[in-house]
């Protein structure tokens, strides 16, 4: 909560491309992963642009990026941690308490 009884928007999660593959990221069922082309696809994201946003939710715990191989090709897989999935949740809830109108709930 901030000093104005507001609750915090995870500054991470908050900015606009971040919010887009953490929603995209915790549609998938916990483990589940994704390849790097199919998320940028989905989001319509540049690789560099969809790689720094990446970078900055894996240094927060809540992605993990695994580079493996499949066939001899090599091959980028990501997913929401428990701790991104966590994250997310506490985020929605904020964002819905942000929203909630005080006293009788009309606007």
């Amino acid at each position: 909560m901030s000093e104005d009884g507001l609750p915090q928007l995870d500054p991470v999660i908050h900015a606009q491309a971040r919010l887009r593959v953490t929603v995209a990221l915790s549609s998938l069922g916990p483990g589940d992963r994704i390849t790097f082309p199919r998320l940028q696809q989905l989001l319509d994201m540049t690789p560099g642009n969809l790689s720094t946003h990446l970078r900055k939710l894996e240094d927060a715990g809540y992605v993990e990026i695994t580079k493996a191989f499949e066939h001899r090709t090599p091959v980028t897989l990501v997913e929401l941690t428990t701790r991104g999935r966590a994250a997310f949740e506490e985020y929605t809830k904020a964002l819905h308490r942000l929203l909630e109108v005080p006293g009788d709930g009309r606007a």
